[in-house]
């Protein structure tokens, strides 16, 4: 199994962080986006978007972190981590859905203008990132993990790699105390892998 990944990208992280608890082994292909590794004929043959990550499970490709967390729950992961109940299940699509919408133009937006200078409005990315943490702080309140469940799913793994590194957005985590014992409470599992830090953002002085 490849699984090819920018060091920096936190849609990357899920994947990794994915493989880590799973307990699976796998070949990590760093690609250098910046040097345009994801616009070669190769890579473009994996994934046409030219984006990252991508899994090669011996010759089953899977682009795209999502369809990973997916994939990779539906063969190897069991019901905890992806349910069949017709409830949970939705909830963890519902979750799913915020990661690739909410999450990429909140935190992911202002995380991309302080780590990779991309040309974004950042107080809109910020703003957008602050209505999603109320959001996520709600939902906390009552509940150990997001998709309301009574184990982790792939619901918070989709999550946790940009809301846990939005402060290198400039986005504060410090007044969502829900959020922030999630969060914890992610780290904590057997097997975590870490998402590689950046002095950006408020990280600077961290």
């Amino acid at each position: 199994m490849k699984l090819y990944y920018g060091p920096l990208s936190g849609h990357s992280h899920r994947a990794r962080l994915f493989l880590s608890l799973l307990g699976l082994d796998y070949e990590p292909i760093e690609i250098n986006i910046r040097a345009g590794d994801n616009k070669t004929e190769q890579f473009l043959d994996l994934n046409r978007f030219g984006e990252v990550p991508v899994l090669d499970d011996d010759g089953v490709v899977v682009p795209d972190s999502n369809a990973i967390l997916v994939y990779l729950a539906k063969k190897f992961g069991g019901e905890d981590w992806s349910p069949d109940d017709p409830v949970a299940a939705a909830s963890v699509q519902r979750w799913l859905s915020v990661a690739a919408g909410k999450v990429a133009y909140g935190p992911c937006a202002a995380r991309l203008v302080t780590v990779f200078g991309a040309k974004l409005n950042a107080e809109e990315a910020i703003d957008r990132s602050h209505a999603l943490l109320r959001v996520l702080e709600n939902e906390l309140n009552d509940r150990t993990w997001i998709a309301g469940t009574d184990k982790p799913t792939i619901a918070d793994v989709a999550l946790y790699s940009y809301i846990d590194r939005a402060p290198e957005g400039n986005v504060d985590l410090s007044a969502y105390a829900n959020v922030r014992a999630w969060l914890r409470r992610v780290e904590a599992l057997p097997r975590f892998f870490p998402f590689r830090k950046t002095k950006a953002g408020l990280e600077v002085e961290a």
